[in-house]
């Protein structure tokens, strides 16, 4: 009979969005979310480069603090650097965590962050976690690195830190970028990028889901989704800042550095660990966390705006995908015998 009819596997479930809807829905929430955070992934950058490979004491400084950075930017260069950048970083923000969050999404759906018991498995969720990040950072990192150089730049001697690469658009930076180096120079730094977000998709990504899940374990709590996504994000926030912030300075490092043009090699560190070699020498253990404070400024709301944005695109979605299914089932059950063949081959 056709109401006993099965669920065809044509429809939709949330199981079932599929790799590119969930790249989409991931892209799109991480990108809504890098909107409001840009200016203070400005301010990140500019602390990070600051003093660097000198020790402590024996450079100016620039930016005492993440307001004080705000100020001396909008005051050299202009409020509107506090979004340069803007095009790469939303588009990486869109590639990058729209692989990341959408591979995630996948490996959850096939059960691979669960035990035996169906239970949510921490270890499980870190390497899922992990692993996405990994796959996203890789494809993203040309926009990474082209967001960093364009974001270091500064109108003003006075403020300037690190290598100025004067990049005159994004599209020239892409080019003066390839010239240099070639497809090569596109991913240079991507290991440490690599290493930078599977540290911190593990953490952000195990620690929400699993938090999540407690909470909303708790009947009363369950009837405000919104707040539990709202805890599980500020929580996860704290420790995607600790676990990322050491190699994100050596991401923005590597990033930003200039290109010899003869070995088509950087400048001042040749790699990853080449760089982390010369800042312990020289910059020491903080070295590692300079501009913790604009980075937890910026991935505590990004990763709170990242999750809603995340989890609310995915329900609407969901609904309006299985509302559609019910209004075609419903037409399916009412119509003729003839007509439940039509439809039932549309749907």
């Amino acid at each position: 009979m056709c109401c006993a009819r099965k669920v065809r596997p044509g429809v939709r479930q949330r199981r079932d969005r599929g790799f590119v809807m969930e790249f989409v829905l991931g892209g799109v929430a991480a990108a809504g979310a890098g909107f409001f955070t840009n200016p203070l992934d400005v301010v990140k950058t500019r602390i990070q480069l600051q003093g660097e490979l000198q020790n402590r004491g024996t450079y100016k400084v620039h930016y005492n603090n993440t307001l004080h950075a705000c100020y001396q930017i909008a005051k050299h260069d202009g409020v509107l650097a506090l979004q340069s950048g803007m095009g790469p970083a939303l588009w990486f923000q869109f590639v990058m965590n729209g692989t990341r969050l959408g591979t995630y999404s996948i490996l959850n759906s096939f059960g691979l962050t669960r035990n035996h018991r169906h239970e949510l498995s921490y270890p499980k969720n870190v390497l899922c976690g992990a692993f996405s990040g990994a796959i996203g950072s890789f494809i993203g990192s040309p926009l990474y690195l082209v967001k960093t150089q364009i974001q270091s730049q500064s109108l003003s001697q006075n403020i300037a830190v690190g290598f100025q690469h004067k990049h005159a658009s994004v599209t020239q930076a892409f080019l003066s970028v390839y010239r240099k180096g070639g497809c090569f120079g596109l991913w240079r730094g991507a290991n440490a990028a690599m290493v930078r977000v599977s540290a911190g998709s593990a953490i952000q990504l195990s620690t929400f889901t699993t938090i999540q899940e407690k909470i909303m374990e708790n009947p009363t709590m369950a009837l405000y989704p919104n707040t539990s996504i709202l805890i599980a994000s500020f929580v996860a926030g704290i420790g995607l800042c600790l676990a990322m912030t050491p190699f994100d300075v050596l991401c923005t490092r590597l990033y930003n550095q200039g290109i010899d043009p003869k070995t088509r090699l950087g400048i001042y560190y040749s790699g990853f660990f080449d760089c982390f070699i010369k800042m312990a020498k020289t910059e020491g253990f903080w070295g590692f966390y300079k501009g913790v404070g604009a980075s937890y400024l910026r991935l505590g709301p990004h990763t709170v705006l990242t999750m809603m944005f995340w989890t609310n695109l995915k329900e609407h979605y969901d609904k309006l995908t299985n509302d559609y299914e019910f209004l075609a089932l419903t037409q399916l059950s009412a119509a003729s015998p003839d007509k439940q063949r039509s439809l039932d081959n549309s749907i």
